[in-house]
């Protein structure tokens, strides 16, 4: 028998934050000041997003077009830092959604990869994009 445990919900520091949605720290501050993201505080009074608002958050951020510049994210390598937004599991394939600054990227993969990645929804993840495939690992 396989056991499979959940993680523990992973939250992000306003600098974390901002490398993700690829803004500023500056910027990621004022949208948490502003409200627009909310965040809370750890035990050493660090200001936290829990990972299901930031995602949620750089999903409506994509949506809107709102970046601080209109520059690509992308690298030579073709590897999308960013969050998980979304994940639909089917019996033997899951299909998982990644926002990685103004990119959404898809990919399908099993739903045992998805399983022994611990992915799901507000965790950090890389999208490596080749030829057609779309690769993701584990941030």
């Amino acid at each position: 028998m396989i056991c499979h445990t959940v993680p523990h919900m992973q939250s992000y520091t306003i600098g974390q934050a901002a490398r993700l949605l690829g803004v500023s720290p500056d910027t990621a501050r004022r949208w948490a000041d502003a409200g627009k993201v909310p965040t809370h505080r750890d035990e050493s009074g660090r200001r936290l997003i829990d990972g299901r608002d930031l995602a949620a958050f750089s999903t409506e951020l994509a949506k809107n077009g709102t970046t601080e510049d209109d520059t690509s994210h992308t690298s030579v390598r073709n590897a999308f830092p960013g969050i998980v937004t979304a994940i639909k599991l089917g019996d033997v394939a899951a299909q998982v959604e990644i926002q990685a600054g103004p990119h959404r990227l898809v990919s399908l993969l099993t739903r045992e990869a998805v399983e022994e990645l611990g992915l799901e929804v507000g965790v950090r993840a890389t999208a490596r994009v080749k030829s057609t495939n779309v690769h993701v690992d584990r941030a």
